[in-house]
């Protein structure tokens, strides 16, 4: 007899690094707990599950959910149709999210992405990227200052505003919302299936949701930090979970 899940499995992304000459898969606990906080049971998926089909697909039958997590890694340009090569890049980690952006909208899965998995969301759909909002002068200040303590890094740096009648306003109590910013990089294109969730006050795009798909929701911010203490993350994460437990909830029936 087989082990029965109450709660939902979120499969969640890994990014490569090198640690001491080992080269390492890690997760931040950070976006382990904030799921775990909402009721989920977080599984991390090592960029191996691309050597071959079979292992992705097998990995995605007992998932209810993915979370594509933030990352110091940028994507590789030329996924977005750029020239020139990113100084920190994790090409392991593009084709396994890739994969799973593709497999979670085939099968409804639900789905959240978290800065870089915002960006992977809109990429995987045909859109595309600023390298460096830095160099764009429409544009405020977006990336941390990495001298300060974590706590100053992911204090609130700008508003964004909701946009009416989406998921995003949906999950949430308020229209304007205070957020962390940690991104060097930011969505210049919108790919064709995606919805603008909100905006900074510089118009720069930060939260899209997937047309047409249950939940999939990706924020530029980071929500995961604090998550337990802070009532608007928890209302995204208890979003995805409550989604990802309606997903268990129709493959068992």
């Amino acid at each position: 007899m087989g082990i029965i899940f109450d709660k939902p499995l979120i499969g969640v992304t890994m990014c490569q690094i090198d640690k001491g000459g080992h080269p390492t898969q890690t997760v931040h606990n950070k976006y382990l707990d904030a799921v775990l906080v909402s009721g989920g049971v977080p599984l991390a998926l090592p960029h191996h599950l691309m050597h071959a089909p079979h292992l992705l697909e097998n990995a995605m039958t007992i998932l209810d959910g993915v979370l594509l997590t933030g990352s110091p890694s940028n994507i590789e340009p030329w996924q977005y149709g750029e020239e020139g090569k990113e100084l920190h890049s994790d090409p392991g980690r593009d084709r396994l999210a890739f994969s799973l952006i593709t497999h979670a909208m085939g099968k409804k899965m639900p789905l959240f992405g978290i800065c870089r998995g915002m960006q992977e969301l809109v990429v995987a759909n045909g859109g595309a990227l600023y390298r460096q909002i830095s160099q764009h002068r429409q544009f405020q200040r977006h990336h941390e200052d990495d001298s300060q303590p974590l706590d100053q890094q992911y204090a609130s740096a700008h508003t964004v505003t909701v946009e009416p009648d989406g998921l995003l306003s949906n999950l949430l109590d308020s229209t304007t919302l205070t957020v962390n910013s940690l991104h060097q990089q930011g969505i210049r294109e919108l790919g064709p299936q995606l919805r603008i969730e909100a905006r900074a006050p510089d118009g720069l795009i930060e939260a899209v949701s997937l047309q047409h798909h249950p939940f999939a929701l990706a924020v530029q911010w980071h929500p995961e930090w604090q998550a337990e203490s802070s009532a608007t993350s928890r209302q995204l994460f208890d979003g995805f979970i409550q989604a990802a437990i309606r997903y268990h909830k129709e493959k068992r029936t």
